[in-house]
C-alpha cells in the first residue's frame, strides 16, 4: 500500500525501492524502517512510500490514511508462510524474555511453535531466501533462532534424514541460542566490537543452552549435543570445547552452517547484512575446512533449488530474474534483465554478481 510519509512507523517494510533523481535506490525494497530511516525519508521530502500491509512484528499495518491500496492489502496481508514466520519470531521473543527473567523452558510450547512452522516452510521453500530481509538488528536474536531452526531442519531433510530426525535437528537449531538469555543484554546488543571478557561471556551460551534443555522430556541426547557443539569447527577453531572433528555430531554441523548463514545475511549492531549469494560463496570458499562439505552443499542446494523466478538486483544496479541455476557455479546463475529480456550468464560475466534478492 502507498502511504504518506507522516503515516510511517517503525517496523514498516518497504515494498519497492525508494529512489532519488539518480534512480539509484537510497532505501531498498524489503528494508525494515527504523526511526533514523524515517527521518531520512523526511529530509529528502519523499511524499509517498510504498510499504507492505504487515509490520515486521507480524501485526497488520493500519495507517489512518492510505494513498493507494494494492490488491495484496485488500485480500491477503502477506504470504501465509511469511505471516507464520513473523508471528513465530514474536512468540519466541516472549519465551526468550521469560527465560531472561528465570522461567524454565516449556518444550511443549516450543514444539507447538515450531512443528507447524516447519511444515509450512517445506511448502514455501522459495520464501526462505527472503527471510533475512525481515531481521532487524534490534530483534536479531529472535529472528536468528527461528530461522536457524527452519534452515537446520531443511538441511537435514536435503540430506535424506528421516522426518523424526530433521525435526530434532530443527529443534536444536531453534534452541541453540536459548542460552543467550543468560548473557547480559548490554553485551548482546552492544553496538561495536566486544571486549575480550565480553566475548568470553558470549562463548558460554552453548553451555547455557545445554543446561536449560538437559533433563527435559522430549529432548534427546543428539539435540543436546547439537546445541552444545553448534559453534565447534572441524579445524579446531570453534568453542566452547574445541572438539575434535571426528567427535562433532552431524546434527551439530547442520545447525552450525545454518547459524553462520543467517548471521552473515542479517543486519547486526556492528555489521551490515550481506547478500545470500555472497554468503553462500563465502561458505563454500572462505569457510572451507571448518564444516563438512556435504552439509554446506546440502544447505546451499536447498536454498538455490527454489530460486528460479526470483527477482534480484545485480551489482551494476540492473534488475533481473533468475532463469537457471548451474550446479557448478551455484552462486552465479543465468539471469534475464528486466525490460530488455537479455540473458546474462553470470558464470562468464565475472565483473557482475547478484547484489541482493528483491522478492
Amino acid at each position: 500500500m502507498k502511504v504518506k510519509r507522516n503515516q510511517l512507523q517503525e517496523g514498516c517494510i518497504v515494498a519497492n525501492d525508494l529512489t532519488l533523481l539518480s534512480n539509484q535506490p537510497f532505501i531498498k525494497k524489503n528494508t525494515v524502517l527504523t526511526q533514523d530511516l524515517i527521518e531520512i525519508i523526511n529530509v529528502f521530502l519523499v511524499d509517498v512510500v510504498d510499504v507492505k500491509a504487515k509490520l515486521v512484528t507480524g501485526e497488520r499495518f493500519t495507517p489512518k490514511e492510505i494513498v493507494e491500496e494494492d490488491s495484496e492489502s485488500k485480500t491477503t496481508i502477506e504470504e501465509p508462510f511469511i505471516d507464520m514466520y513473523l508471528s513465530a519470531v514474536q512468540t519466541y521473543k516472549k519465551y526468550f524474555q521469560g527465560w531472561q527473567s528465570g522461567l524454565k523452558v516449556n518444550i511443549g510450547d516450543i514444539r507447538k511453535l515450531f512443528l507447524p512452522l516447519i511444515d509450512k516452510a517445506i511448502e514455501h521453500q522459495s520464501d526462505i531466501l527472503k527471510l533475512h530481509h525481515y531481521s532487524t538488528k534490534e530483534e536479531y536474536i529472535y529472528h536468528h533462532s527461528v530461522f536457524v531452526g527452519i534452515l537446520s531442519a531443511l538441511t537435514a531433510k536435503s540430506l535424506n534424514f528421516t522426518k523424526a530426525e530433521w525435526i530434532q535437528v530443527g529443534l536444536a537449531g531453534l534452541m541453540a541460542d536459548a542460552g543467550m538469555s543468560k548473557i547480559p543484554s548490554k553485551t548482546i546488543k552492544k553496538n561495536g566490537p566486544l571486549l575480550k571478557e565480553e566475548y568470553e561471556e558470549i562463548k558460554k551460551h552453548p553451555i547455557n543452552s545445554y543446561r536449560m534443555l538437559k533433563g527435559l522430556t522430549g529432548i534427546t541426547d543428539t539435540v543436546l549435543l547439537a546445541v552444545l557443539q553448534h559453534h565447534e569447527r572441524e579445524d579446531g577453531s570453534g568453542y566452547p570445547m574445541r572438539t575434535q572433528p571426528e567427535k562433532i555430531h552431524a546434527f551439530s554441523q547442520m545447525v552450525a552452517v545454518a547459524d553462520v548463514y543467517h548471521a552473515m545475511t542479517s543486519e547486526r549492531h556492528y555489521r551490515a547484512k550481506q547478500s545470500p549469494f555472497k554468503v553462500i560463496e563465502a561458505l563454500t570458499l572462505e569457510q572451507f575446512g571448518k564444516f563438512q562439505p556435504s552439509v554446506v552443499q546440502a544447505l546451499t542446494n536447498g536454498l538455490m533449488r527454489y530460486s528460479v523466478g526470483t527477482q534480484v538486483r545485480l551489482s551494476n544496479g540492473d534488475i533481473a530474474e533468475i532463469v537457471f541455476i548451474n550446479q557448478q557455479y551455484i552462486t552465479r546463475p543465468m539471469v534475464k534483465l528486466k525490460g530488455s529480456n537479455e540473458i546474462i550468464n553470470l558464470s562468464t560475466e565475472t565483473l557482475l554478481y547478484v547484489e541482493d534478492i528483491l522478492n
